[in-house]
């Protein structure tokens, strides 16, 4: 799909990410609405307001993310990045992020922060794999109710420059991992099996409390029906 990606302007093109969004997430309730002004704020204000257009100016997705500072680092948080539905599986995600980190990177950022759902292989397989971000932290229960866990993952930006994830491919051949985590899923990229993501859970936590960054995930060797999450020493990065 052909899309230009480009800074979203005007409170048309700000309304129609809040509709988006809402569609993409399922979202009916007022309350998890996207406000175009906030939008409008953000651009302003040394955020990132991005949009996917297709050839005839639909919103095919887009992305927003604004700066934020823990620990002494100064970083930029990519709070949501949507694509429509028609559009997925076509780069259009890969697209945004990346113009997203090279908005980010003139403000002075050297990484870009944003968290994902552990139980969706296939987000993981984007956000570890395809554009080689590293988990940093496990957050139960993220947004304050149950089902709401994410990892929250570090990007460095001076590698997104060069337009490529580890591999692209979900394994890092002749490395050695301090540890993994080996779930079920029916399929390759399909959400663990029920009964594995309490135990999942309690891994992620471990793992993370443990000193241990989430690198990889990759199909289990010997088995095409269970994942594994695979983790390094932080030392070791």
């Amino acid at each position: 799909m052909h899309v230009v990606v480009r800074e979203l302007d005007g409170i048309a093109e700000w309304t129609a990410a809040g509709a988006l969004y809402r569609e993409v997430f399922g979202y009916a309730e007022p309350g998890w609405g996207l406000n175009p002004r906030l939008l409008a704020a953000l651009r302003e204000n040394g955020g990132t307001v991005i949009g996917a257009l297709t050839g005839d100016g639909e919103l095919a997705g887009f992305c927003y993310g604004f700066t934020g500072l823990q620990a002494g680092e100064l970083y930029h948080y990519s709070q949501a990045a949507v694509v429509a539905v028609s559009a997925q599986g076509a780069g259009v995600g890969r697209s945004l992020k990346y113009a997203q980190a090279a908005a980010a990177r003139l403000t002075g950022v050297r990484t870009m922060r944003w968290t994902f759902d552990p139980y969706a292989l296939r987000n993981a397989h984007f956000n570890l794999a395809v554009l080689g971000a590293t988990g940093i932290r496990f957050l139960p229960d993220f947004y304050g109710e149950p089902g709401t866990d994410r990892v929250l993952v570090s990007w460095d930006l001076t590698r997104a420059e060069g337009g490529s994830g580890r591999t692209g491919a979900g394994v890092r051949t002749g490395k050695e991992f301090g540890s993994r985590i080996v779930v079920a899923a029916d399929e390759w990229f399909a959400a663990p099996d029920p009964e594995d993501r309490a135990w999942l859970r309690r891994e992620l936590l471990t793992q993370f409390a443990g000193g241990r960054n989430l690198v990889e995930v990759a199909r289990s060797e010997g088995d095409p029906e269970r994942v594994a999450y695979l983790f390094e020493d932080e030392a070791d990065r």
